[in-house]
């Protein structure tokens, strides 16, 4: 995929006017600074980063602010860390640095966010679900840090075509049992409906893996029952 980095540069400028356009809150000049300042750190933080798509990494938390600014109708506080929320698990910031940029309001915020990405994926979904409940729990001091995650899962809903099958099998399965259940919970009624319509969507892929897999089990059986009566 051939880049051309004066285009992005001018998309990321487009980008972050839109941000600040559409925030559902009015934003005054002190929060249009923090705003800025968040974004010219993550865009350093994730330059060299890419999205399987090929997409630059830093429109990923671009598009988890834009939600959480026009949808979720947070302020600039929860603005700033949806831009950041993707900093201290995938470059070398950590929570400490964040807290002296930024103070401690948006340093627990990311921290919080960082904690529940690090939840066991390997486990069912099932309990996956249960450790994540526990987690929130230990979060129920700032309900931003969920709100954020929530608009985190709908982003990389909406833009996971590139994602190998089973990841999009996976994410829609948790985003199913887990996110749409928690979005309606909080009253995100329109984004439940979008999370459930994109669940939808890839659900079908769900239905044919499981269809497949069905067969290939059923041929194993009539081959090792072939093999027994043979012998």
């Amino acid at each position: 995929m051939e880049i051309n980095l004066e285009d992005e540069k001018k998309a990321l400028a487009r980008e972050y006017r839109e941000l600040l356009r559409i925030s559902y809150q009015t934003l005054s000049d002190t929060d249009k600074k923090l705003i800025r300042k968040a974004f010219d750190l993550a865009v350093d933080a994730h330059k060299d980063q890419r999205r399987k798509s090929g997409e630059a990494y830093i429109f990923h938390p671009i598009g988890v602010a834009k939600i959480v600014a026009s949808e979720i109708g947070l302020g600039a506080t929860g603005i700033a860390a949806a831009l950041l929320h993707d900093v201290v698990e995938d470059t070398n910031i950590t929570t400490e640095d964040l807290e002296k940029k930024f103070g401690p309001k948006i340093a627990i915020l990311v921290e919080g966010l960082t904690k529940i990405s690090q939840v066991k994926k390997d486990m069912n979904i099932s309990m996956q679900a249960e450790n994540f409940r526990k987690m929130l729990l230990t979060l129920n001091d700032d309900v931003r840090v969920i709100l954020i995650k929530i608009a985190d899962r709908l982003h990389n809903m909406q833009t996971m075509d590139s994602m190998p099958d089973y990841k999009q099998i996976k994410i829609a399965s948790e985003t199913l049992y887990i996110y749409a259940p928690l979005a309606h919970r909080l009253g995100l009624y329109n984004i439940k409906t979008k999370l459930e319509d994109l669940e939808k969507k890839f659900g079908q892929k769900i239905a044919i893996l499981v269809e497949g897999l069905t067969k290939i089990s059923q041929v194993k059986k009539d081959m090792k029952i072939k093999m027994q009566e043979e012998n």
